[in-house]
């Protein structure tokens, strides 16, 4: 099976050796997204629920590169650095995705790249 690198400059660019999506088949694969701004390369300025919409909205750019949308995305892992704020992801999540509802995962972590509070990742099914 061949692999596809998906890469676009509406999202962040990897800041590591990784690229930002790989297609195997019909399924992607999506790297981390932290609340980075794909123009400055800095994290965003905001609680979490602002860092939880720029990450999403990078994620969201990855995936239409892809040739996908959100209602193709199986399986979302959330991470973030204070499980307390839980609630306002959730919220957040709710203005990105409609049931139904991916598979996810939600994942306190002690740190995250650039001293982020956010970051996702996500498994896509194209048709």
């Amino acid at each position: 099976m061949s692999r596809q690198i998906i890469n676009t400059a509406k999202a962040p660019a990897a800041i590591g050796p990784y690229s930002q999506a790989v297609r195997a088949g019909n399924t992607v694969y999506f790297s981390g997204q932290i609340p980075l701004d794909p123009a400055t390369g800095d994290i965003v300025a905001g609680d979490v629920a602002v860092q939880a919409r720029r990450a999403f909205d990078n994620l969201k750019a990855v995936a239409e590169e892809a040739g996908g949308s959100f209602d193709k995305i199986v399986r979302l892992g959330l991470y973030l650095t204070d499980l307390g704020e839980f609630a306002k992801v959730n919220a957040v999540m709710q203005e990105y995705f409609q049931a139904p509802f991916p598979a996810r995962s939600t994942i306190e972590v002690s740190g995250l790249p650039k001293g982020a509070a956010f970051e996702v990742d996500a498994v896509m099914i194209l048709d």
